[in-house]
C-alpha cells in the first residue's frame, strides 16, 4: 500500500513540475474587461480584483478562486477600475463615476473602501468635481509610512471636443486620513494636451512612492513621457516637467483585432532593502519599430528621476512581432521587477498569448515565459479594455488580463510558479548563498532545511503550499553572518496533509525556492 502511495505522489509530482502556471478564470460574468488586481502584503492570502464596469472579485486563498460582485454608490460607477491595499489591510476601488442624478458623466474620481477583504464596500467619497469637467484614467498609490492615498488622473475642459481651446491636464489630489477625504487638486503638468484623447492628449498619469515617502507621477502627452516628483507629501512639485523619452507613432495606435490600444505608461519605485533600493522604473510601449513591431519598454532613474537610462526593449523574441498593453510590478521584498503583456511572438495572425517577463538585476536583464495556457482570438468588435495588471509580494505574483473567446469576454488569473523561473535565473546570479533539498523528502513528520551562506545578509525561510499560501516562517528576515544553517521542520505542528509543498530561502536580491513532499 505504501509503495501505491509513493507512487502516486511521484506522479503527481511530475505532473505538477511539467504542468504550466496555473490559470484561473476569475469570471466570465458581465462581459468583464479593463482589469486591476491587488494583493495584501499584511497576508498574501488576500486579493481584491476589479473590471470594467462595475464588477469586483475577491478572493481568500490567494487566487485559487473567486467570489463575484456589483459595485455600486451614489455618485454612480463607471469603469476605469484601480485597486490598492493600504498598510491595515484595506482595500481601496477607485473608479469614474456616472451618477444618477446631480451630476455628469465621469464628473470626478471616486473611492470606496472595503475593511473586510473586498468583500463589502462603503459608499465612497470622490476627489476632482470641477463643474461639468470630465475626470478620467487615475490611478492610486498609497505611502505605507504613513498610509497617505496619493491619485493622479486626467482633467479634461470637454472630453472628445477637437476645439483648440479646449485643453487637458494632469491633477492631483492625496487623503490623509484614509480615503475619507480628498484635497484640493494640484495641476502638475507644464505643457497641456487637447480634448481629442489621442496621442496630443495628456494621459496615463500612474503614482509611485519612494523610499523616503517621494512622490514620483508619469505621464505621456505632446511633449512626449514625462515625469514629476515631490519630496513633501505632494505639497510642492517640480519647476519643469522632466523629459523621459521620445514615444514613436504616438500613445494610442493600431492593433489589429483591438479596438482601441495604449501604451501608456507605468512607473513604480524599489522600496525594498536590495541593490536597487531607490531606482525609479518606467514601463510603457510603442511603435518605434514599426507599425507590425510594438514592443515593450523600460526606463530607469537611480537619481531619483533627474536623469534617466538607457532605453531596454523587455520583450525578448525577434524582431516583427506584436507586445502590447504592459503592465509592470516590483515584489517590495525581493525587488524583483514583473511585467505583464499580451504577444503574438508565436503566430502569423492575430493570434494572442499573455507573456511575463522579470528582472532580478534592476531592469538590466529580463527572461520572459508565456504564461497563458491558450492563445485566443481578439475581435475588434469587442471592446478589450485599455490596460492589463499585475500584483507581487513575497513571492506571491498575480497577473490579470481579459480574454476573447468566439465573442464572450472573461478575465483570468495565473498561480505563477517562481521555481519555475528561479531555477534558470538563481544560475547567473552571485553564489553567495544555498539551499540543499529537504533531509528525509519525502518525510512523514519531521524534516531538516539546510543552508549555507558566504556573505552576511537578511534571510527568510518559510514553507508554502502548492498554491502559493504561507504556512510557516522558520526564519523572518534576520541578518545571518557567513555560514551554514540546518532548520528542523515538523509537518505535524501545522496539520499539513500528504501532498507536494515548497520551502523558500529569501534574500536580498534572489528567491531560492525547493519542492517537498509530505506523506502521513
Amino acid at each position: 500500500m505504501k509503495k501505491i502511495k509513493y507512487l502516486l505522489i511521484f506522479m503527481f509530482c511530475i505532473t505538477i513540475a511539467e504542468a504550466q502556471h496555473t490559470n484561473v478564470m476569475i469570471s466570465n460574468q458581465n462581459s468583464p474587461e479593463e482589469v486591476s488586481i491587488c494583493i495584501d502584503p499584511l497576508n498574501t492570502n488576500r486579493l481584491v480584483a476589479g473590471a470594467n464596469i462595475d464588477s469586483y472579485y475577491y478572493s481568500t486563498n490567494t487566487g485559487s478562486t473567486w467570489v463575484l460582485g456589483t459595485l455600486a454608490s451614489p455618485y454612480g460607477v463607471w469603469g476605469d477600475p484601480a485597486i490598492a491595499c493600504d498598510r491595515y489591510g484595506n482595500f481601496y476601488f477607485f473608479h469614474l463615476s456616472n451618477p444618477p442624478s446631480g451630476g455628469t458623466w465621469i464628473d470626478r474620481i471616486v473611492c470606496q473602501k472595503s475593511t473586510n477583504n473586498g468583500v463589502n464596500w462603503n459608499s465612497g467619497t470622490f476627489m476632482g468635481l470641477n463643474g461639468s469637467k470630465a475626470q478620467d484614467k487615475h490611478w492610486p498609490a498609497i505611502d505605507r509610512r504613513n498610509n497617505n492615498i496619493y491619485v493622479t488622473w486626467t482633467e479634461f475642459d470637454d472630453y472628445g471636443s477637437t476645439n483648440t481651446s479646449d485643453s487637458s491636464r494632469i491633477l492631483f489630489s492625496k487623503s490623509t486620513d484614509d480615503g475619507q477625504s480628498w484635497s484640493a487638486t494640484k495641476k502638475l503638468n507644464k505643457i497641456s494636451g487637447d480634448c481629442i484623447d489621442d496621442d496630443n492628449t495628456v494621459e496615463g498619469a500612474v503614482p509611485a512612492i519612494g523610499p523616503n515617502g517621494e512622490v514620483y507621477v508619469a505621464w505621456v502627452g505632446p511633449a512626449g513621457l514625462v515625469f514629476d516628483k515631490s519630496t513633501n507629501e505632494g505639497n510642492t512639485w517640480l519647476l519643469n516637467d522632466i523629459f523621459v523619452s521620445d514615444a514613436p507613432g504616438g500613445w494610442a495606435f493600431d492593433i489589429p483585432g483591438i479596438s482601441r490600444c495604449n501604451g501608456l505608461p507605468i512607473i513604480a519605485c524599489d522600496t525594498s532593502n536590495g541593490p536597487n533600493r531607490g531606482t525609479i522604473y518606467i514601463n510603457w510601449s510603442d511603435q518605434r519599430n514599426g507599425t507590425t513591431d510594438t514592443d515593450v519598454w523600460l526606463k530607469k532613474s537611480t537619481d531619483g528621476g533627474q536623469t534617466w537610462g538607457t532605453l531596454k526593449r523587455v520583450n525578448d523574441d525577434p524582431a516583427g512581432k506584436q507586445q502590447f498593453f504592459t503592465w509592470m510590478t516590483i515584489d517590495q521584498v525581493t525587488g524583483y521587477i514583473y511585467f505583464v503583456f499580451y504577444d503574438r511572438r508565436n503566430y502569423s495572425n492575430s493570434n494572442t498569448d499573455v507573456y511575463m517577463a522579470i528582472s532580478k538585476d534592476g531592469g538590466n536583464s529580463f527572461k520572459n515565459f508565456k504564461i497563458s495556457q491558450s492563445p485566443f482570438l481578439p475581435n475588434s468588435s469587442v471592446f478589450f479594455g485599455d490596460y492589463t495588471n499585475i500584483t507581487a509580494h513575497n513571492g506571491i505574483v498575480r497577473p490579470i488580463w481579459a480574454r476573447l473567446d468566439n465573442t464572450a469576454l472573461s478575465i483570468w488569473t495565473a498561480l505563477v510558479d517562481t521555481s519555475q523561473i528561479f531555477t534558470t535565473i538563481n544560475e547567473i546570479s552571485p553564489n553567495y548563498a544555498t539551499l540543499d533539498q529537504n533531509y528525509p523528502n519525502p518525510f512523514t513528520q519531521e524534516t531538516y532545511f539546510a543552508y549555507k551562506l558566504h556573505q552576511t545578509c537578511n534571510v527568510s525561510l518559510k514553507v508554502y503550499d502548492m498554491f502559493g499560501r504561507e504556512i510557516a516562517t522558520l526564519v523572518d528576515n534576520e541578518t545571518k553572518p557567513v555560514g551554514k544553517y540546518i532548520v528542523p521542520f515538523n509537518s505535524k505542528q501545522y496539520n499539513l496533509t500528504s501532498g507536494i509543498y515548497y520551502f523558500s530561502l529569501i534574500l536580498p536580491d534572489k528567491i531560492i525556492k525547493k519542492k517537498m513532499i509530505v506523506v502521513n
